[in-house]
């Protein structure tokens, strides 16, 4: 996944969008993707700001929400089999 623009960038090719110049050519002179640039402009009317989403997490959430109880409870039943742990 190639990495994200940075804030700058996208300040200043909205703010040319915003100053009246076509999307094209301001595609072209920040060297981006015209979709780039509607997604930017769309996500700034929704959204108030075109600033990339910060802390996404990959993949599943994590089953164990309390992480100390957890180490209390294996330190507790850490000798136990699966089988004698699920009858628990």
């Amino acid at each position: 996944m190639p990495a994200a623009y940075s804030d700058d960038l996208r300040e200043k090719a909205l703010a040319a969008v915003d100053r009246g110049d076509s999307k094209s050519h301001v595609s072209c002179t920040f060297s981006i993707s015209r979709n780039t640039l509607d997604l930017w402009l769309k996500r700034r009317e929704v959204m108030g700001s075109a600033a990339p989403i910060r802390h996404y997490y990959r993949g599943p959430e994590p089953k164990i929400n309390d992480l100390e109880a957890f180490r209390a409870f294996a330190q507790t039943h850490g000798h136990l089999t699966q089988q004698k742990t699920a009858d628990l």
